[in-house]
């Protein structure tokens, strides 16, 4: 009986986990993970929790439960890193982030001793490593991704600075971020446990804004300035890393530094290289023929493997697969010839306004836009509402077409042919 309640429990979270559009595909390691993280009663209550952020006096209707009991469980929940605080209008509300970028990476961002890490690290490893589909579903499903890669600015001339965007600066997004925090590397704390971690920096898993205000408030990431990110920026330049943050234009949650062999983003980039699995920047670096003399340093630095030597009747060249290619810059930066340049892309990749435009062009790509708009903190907050249609209304009309058809609402109908007509 006790086994068949856990279960349900659990059962009930992984269904509440994938109302989400950046969900977790069911498996018996994902029930191991989740109950390494979770209580039985735990699972059980966050189960129930909207999609969308919610207060505590929310919280306890859903729950059934006084506001003190609430507000002591929900406190529980943000010091384990499996809710997040944040104030929004002067008022603190709590939301359930995905596993990924999320809960997952969250309980390896620091040393904890409440949960055995190595056995965590094994499951996660089998999971997202062994087992393909939830990483393939993570980065491959619908148009829009997960996060992109920024390029690495130390390499951009000065023609290629013009075109350079704010949003596209890992610098801009340090320098603007009202909070600032860096914890452990998840990807290579997860293969250190395994034995086959590199020997990148760890500390340097670099969180902004509202998540990084929670997670340092909790104690899973250490509060940073400006300048000491910066510097942390140029560290990881230093070594390699590809910066891969949260696909938005506005507050960034989260940039990576990533190495080829470690990180998650970067071995689905390899893994599903055809599908697109990661939103490039909006360079590709293009070989000097002349001045290449093929030593292949390049080729061994590329963290995804888009580029090769090649024999010619004259000489050995570096040519590079610009459908693998990533431009993140770092080919650019290892050449001691100086026979790469950036070039721009022939189109620019579109990156969205800030966290709900994504979260509804990731729900309609992925069939889950009804969860957002029904779920229960939508449907009694009626800028919560605004919010969601009004993302939708911006849409092109195909992607109006695809939300109304799987919301099935006349209202819904007649809001898009007015904003047409």
């Amino acid at each position: 009986m006790a086994h068949h309640t856990i279960k349900s429990s659990y059962s009930l979270l992984v269904e509440r986990i994938n109302k989400f559009p950046q969900g977790a595909t069911p498996s018996k390691l994902l029930f191991k993970i989740l109950e390494m993280l979770f209580s039985e009663k735990e699972a059980e209550l966050v189960a129930l929790l909207p999609i969308k952020p919610f207060t505590v006096i929310k919280a306890s209707e859903v729950w059934k439960l006084n506001i003190p009991k609430t507000q002591k469980i929900l406190e529980g929940l943000a010091n384990k890193a499996i809710l997040i605080d944040i104030e929004q209008n002067g008022e603190i509300k709590y939301a359930l982030p995905p596993p990924m970028a999320g809960f997952f990476e969250f309980s390896l961002m620091r040393i904890r001793k409440d949960i055995d890490q190595k056995v965590l690290s094994e499951l996660f490893y089998q999971y997202m490593n062994v087992e393909e589909d939830f990483i393939k579903c993570l980065f491959t499903q619908g148009e829009t991704r997960l996060g992109r890669v920024f390029i690495n600015e130390s390499v951009l001339s000065n023609d290629n600075a013009i075109h350079v965007l704010d949003y596209e600066r890992a610098s801009e997004v340090i320098k603007t971020a009202s909070h600032i925090g860096v914890g452990i590397c998840y990807c290579r704390h997860k293969m250190e446990h395994l034995g086959k971690s590199c020997d990148a920096p760890m500390d340097i898993c670099m969180t902004f804004n509202s998540v990084a205000k929670s997670l340092t408030k909790h104690g899973h990431a250490r509060t940073i300035d400006k300048n000491e990110c910066l510097d942390l920026l140029d560290k990881a330049y230093d070594h390699n890393l590809v910066q891969f943050g949260e696909n938005v234009r506005n507050d960034v949650s989260f940039i990576c530094n990533c190495c080829g062999c470690c990180c998650e983003a970067l071995l689905a980039s390899k893994r599903f290289a055809l599908l697109n699995p990661v939103h490039t920047s909006n360079f590709l670096p293009e070989i000097q023929t002349e001045s290449c003399n093929g030593c292949g340093l390049c080729e061994k630095k590329c963290p995804v493997d888009a580029i090769n030597i090649k024999s010619t009747e004259y000489k050995k060249l570096a040519v590079i697969d610009e459908n693998l290619c990533l431009g993140c810059g770092v080919c650019v930066r290892v050449c001691n010839k100086n026979s790469i340049i950036l070039k721009s892309r022939p189109e620019r990749i579109l990156t969205p306004l800030n966290g709900t435009h994504k979260a509804v062009i990731m729900a309609i790509e992925r069939g889950k836009l009804q969860n957002l708009i029904f779920d229960n903190q939508v449907l009694w907050n009626h800028r919560a509402m605004a919010a969601v249609l009004g993302v939708i209304l911006k849409l092109p009309p195909i992607k109006q077409a695809m939300a109304s058809k799987q919301v099935k609402s006349v209202y819904l109908e007649k809001l898009i042919k007015r904003f047409i007509n």
